[in-house]
């Protein structure tokens, strides 16, 4: 019998990540397409990218078991209804409906930032953990908590917005969720840079930082590097807001593995040693001697492996 593959797909704000992998989650072929902005011909661009692969390769329909899909913003794993994608303009937007409708193929959709997770404790840093968070730093804060081998959704789909855990209760920063003091507006991308902005226009020493007119939070890190003590006293900050964040999830869930990806995670070494030391401060310490704090693995390709391993999981048994 020919070998059928699984069809990760993983949708960004710019990029439709797409990959064919196999039933031990081996990439087969990966490529990635633009991102319609107005969400109204993404079910559709998808489907023709996917019959023209298949094409490319010599391959037909039935050389597909289904596709895996992750989406921003909450979802009904079961409908596969998108609750609300503020960039796509999508509101209780059908999209597993859409997607099978348009390719023919079974479709299981789920939180994109839950696909990574997934994505990396089937093949990534998690190595096979099935009590895991994977916290994504990006320009927000994203997360997937797992829970014994099974994404945590909660009762409307709004399981595992780490990025939304109130680490600052007065005074802080105001949030796209509409809430303040989110870990989401300290230790993304763009919370470092509005930390780091804030601290320079009222500190009294001088820093390397002060010499650059666009600051990113790679920056930051390379100035703390470097022996720079105001961008020591800012990374100082973001981890002890993200392990503070992650240790009261690690209370309720017991991890094994804390997986942390997105393009702060680049930081390496010094990022997960300096959260490492919050976290085991303000964790119970049980559930601190229980969880390894890491980097992920995968980089883009965790969601749609993720997405591969939804197949796998949700649709190949059927």
């Amino acid at each position: 019998m020919n070998e059928q593959w699984l069809v990760g797909v993983d949708l960004g704000g710019t990029t439709i990540k797409m990959a064919f992998i196999d039933y031990y989650g081996h990439l087969k072929e990966k490529w990635e397409i633009p991102t319609d902005k107005t969400g109204k011909a993404i079910t559709t661009d998808i489907a023709k990218a996917i019959d023209a692969k298949l094409s490319e390769l010599g391959y037909t329909k039935d050389k597909l078991i289904g596709i895996g899909m992750g989406a921003p913003g909450p979802v009904n794993t079961e409908s596969g209804l998108v609750y609300k994608t503020t960039n796509l303009g999508w509101t209780n937007y059908p999209l597993k409906d859409h997607l099978e409708l348009e390719t023919g193929l079974a479709v299981v959709v789920d939180n994109d930032a839950n696909i990574a997770a997934i994505g990396e404790m089937w093949k990534g840093a998690g190595d096979g953990a099935k009590d895991l968070i994977c916290v994504t730093l990006g320009t927000g804060v994203g997360g997937g908590l797992i829970s014994n081998g099974e994404v945590v959704h909660g009762v409307n789909g709004a399981g595992g917005e780490i990025g939304h855990i109130t680490v600052v209760p007065e005074g802080g920063a105001p949030c796209n969720c509409g809430k303040t003091g989110c870990i989401e507006t300290i230790a993304s991308a763009t919370g470092i840079v509005r930390v780091a902005k804030e601290k320079l226009a009222t500190a009294e020493k001088t820093s390397m930082l002060h010499s650059i007119s666009e600051i990113t939070s790679k920056d930051v890190f390379d100035a703390a590097d470097k022996g720079d003590s105001l961008a020591e006293e800012i990374v100082d900050y973001v981890t002890f807001h993200l392990g503070l964040a992650l240790a009261h999830i690690s209370n309720g869930l017991n991890p094994e593995k804390i997986v942390i990806g997105g393009g702060v995670s680049k930081a390496g070494n010094h990022l997960v040693t300096k959260v490492e030391h919050y976290f085991k401060r303000f964790a119970f310490p049980r559930v601190a001697e229980g969880a390894t704090i890491t980097i992920a693995t995968l980089g883009n390709d965790a969601g749609v492996i993720g997405g591969a391993w939804l197949v796998k999981t949700k649709l190949a048994k059927k």
